[in-house]
């Protein structure tokens, strides 16, 4: 299982912007990805601008299945101007599995 929550600023300005983007591409995975197991951008707590997504894929294939979707291809490289500064991802793995390395 894959399971990471990747952490983000957007730029004031953007900030409405990004969050119609967000909206129409949590509800484009949710009607259309059945092997993403969970999907979800939040407002984060730790300063003015700052959100995260939390994903979940039963496996790699499924993540990159997710990555191809004409709505992700859409969408995404319309949301990646509206960040201010790079993206961080953390991966998160279960107590009783082993850990496999991952990097962004």
């Amino acid at each position: 299982m894959i399971f990471f929550i990747s952490r983000f600023t957007v730029k004031p300005e953007c900030e409405a912007e990004f969050i119609r983007l967000a909206t129409a591409l949590t509800e484009k995975v949710r009607a259309h990805e059945p092997k993403t197991l969970y999907y979800a951008f939040y407002r984060a707590d730790d300063g003015p601008g700052r959100f995260v997504v939390v994903e979940s894929f039963p496996d790699e294939a499924a993540e990159h299945e997710h990555q191809s979707t004409p709505w992700f291809t859409e969408i995404v490289p319309q949301m990646i101007p509206c960040f201010d500064g790079p993206y961080v991802r953390e991966y998160f793995h279960p107590l009783n599995a082993s850990v496999k390395g991952s990097t962004a």
